[in-house]
């Protein structure tokens, strides 16, 4: 037999259909002391304070080994470098270098970067043959979500996008509501958060800062930047508030949307829309508007008439439906389910599913539910079966909802107007808006 590495070997397990496959150490050229790759995924992790400290330590605790870190902020990376499993590691800010130096130390990449950055990371790294859990949104862009989906098929990798509550349960009891018809034919799904408000400045009167200064020692700001263009430094953009300018986030529905939109596109099978339509506050294509009503048309499939769904942020809700007890509160992040027999609120995040008929009849649980959003990931990339067969929130399915979250962004450019998609050409049937599809990346930060 022709010696095998350890990354052919996980190329093969994952192949295989959900087996397990634990091989001899002497096959693979190790000691009989040292784990089989199927019992050790090794990762490198991109990202490593805030969100990514959390990512850092769920991996950690699903039997995942860190073996390369990477963070353009030396300071919030400290926690995570602290860990014990990372004694002895080299903690880059550049993660070209990083790839560059241990591409044959890793089996898995977690991105936990700021928006701009997951796709160049993550596109890099499934070119490379490793699996990839990415932070939601998936992708800044249209076109980028597109190709992570494309990515993801093309190289065989595991994936999974970094919406924990896909994983939580309620998401699985909304669906099986829904789809048991607790509240009749659904025609239209409501979902809305609190963002932006106190959480980071949106709005007409943002703009990005003019000059800040040098950048402190502990922070790469060259590599903060990546792919975006060229701005000076400023603590109102890192570690947090990029959110709400154009060039680094997604804005409150970057953050929120792919939790809050997840059960209406499970429950009702969304595909493509048709059509996309925007208002929104004043918008100075800096930063996102204050706030924004977005609206989609999704085309009849099978047994699912067409249905509509509504997005509201910046403080704007949707108005309470008749039959909404008094005693049911929207609160600051949900997703209302509106049917020809009643209504429910349902959700991921929150982990809900609430009916408006509280004399309903649960139906049947029917659907599997996962290990756990990290841990079915971690499973899956050692090549073992999953109870939901493959990961929930896989770069194919994440990759089509981010897009389509961003069709909304495409439409603050044209308030008010309905821009009809043709999804099979993945482009708007109005050329000017097929502009904003994709942002180029800079010259300087070659990939």
């Amino acid at each position: 037999m022709s010696k095998m590495n350890r990354r052919q070997f996980m190329s093969t397990a994952v192949a295989a259909a959900g087996t397990v496959a634990i091989v001899p150490a002497h096959i693979l050229g190790k000691t009989a002391k040292r784990d089989a790759p199927s019992d050790t995924l090794n990762f490198a992790k991109v990202g490593c304070g805030g969100m990514g400290g959390g990512d850092f330590g769920s991996v950690l605790r699903c039997g995942a080994r860190p073996v390369a870190m990477c963070d353009i902020d030396s300071k919030r990376a400290a926690g995570a470098m602290r860990n014990k499993a990372c004694k002895g590691l080299k903690l880059y800010s550049d993660f070209r270098k990083m790839f560059d130096k241990h591409s044959k130390d890793f089996d898995a990449v977690v991105v936990s970067t700021p928006d701009h950055m997951h796709a160049p990371v993550s596109l890099k790294a499934m070119a490379m043959g490793k699996h990839v859990y990415c932070q939601k949104p998936l992708a800044r862009t249209i076109r980028e979500c597109y190709q992570m989906r494309d990515a993801a098929k093309k190289y065989g990798v595991i994936t999974q996008m970094g919406n924990q509550g896909h994983s939580g349960g309620g998401l699985e009891s909304t669906i099986e509501c829904v789809k048991g018809g607790v509240i009749g034919t659904v025609k239209e799904v409501h979902v809305w958060t609190d963002r932006a408000g106190g959480w980071w400045p949106q709005g007409a009167n943002v703009t990005l800062p003019k000059d800040g200064g040098p950048a402190p020692g502990h922070v790469d700001w060259d590599c903060f930047l990546g792919v975006a263009p060229v701005t000076p430094y400023s603590g109102k953009i890192h570690p947090f508030k990029w959110r709400g300018y154009i060039d680094f986030g997604c804005g409150a529905g970057g953050d929120m949307a792919c939790h809050n939109m997840d059960p209406a596109f499970m429950a009702l099978d969304l595909g493509e829309p048709d059509y996309v339509k925007t208002e929104c506050s004043e918008f100075n294509k800096v930063s996102f508007p204050k706030w924004s009503i977005v609206e989609w048309g999704f085309p009849a499939v099978g047994n699912r008439p067409a249905v509509k769904v509504y997005w509201y942020d910046g403080g704007k809700k949707p108005a309470r439906p008749s039959g909404l007890p008094d005693k049911m509160r929207f609160g600051g992040n949900g997703c209302m389910f509106l049917g020809d027999k009643g209504g429910m609120l349902g959700g991921s995040h929150a982990g809900f599913c609430n009916p408006f008929d509280k004399n309903y009849t649960r139906p049947k649980r029917t659907l599997p539910r996962s290990e756990g959003h990290y841990k079915e990931w971690v499973m899956a990339c050692k090549g073992r079966k999953i109870n939901r067969g493959t990961t929930g929130s896989n770069f194919g399915y994440a990759g089509r909802m981010t897009a389509t979250i961003g069709l909304g962004v495409v439409g603050m450019y044209f308030p008010g107007e309905k821009l009809e998609w043709d999804g099979e050409k993945r482009e708007f049937k109005k050329s000017a808006a097929n502009e904003y599809l994709h942002r180029a990346y800079r010259k300087e930060f070659k990939l």
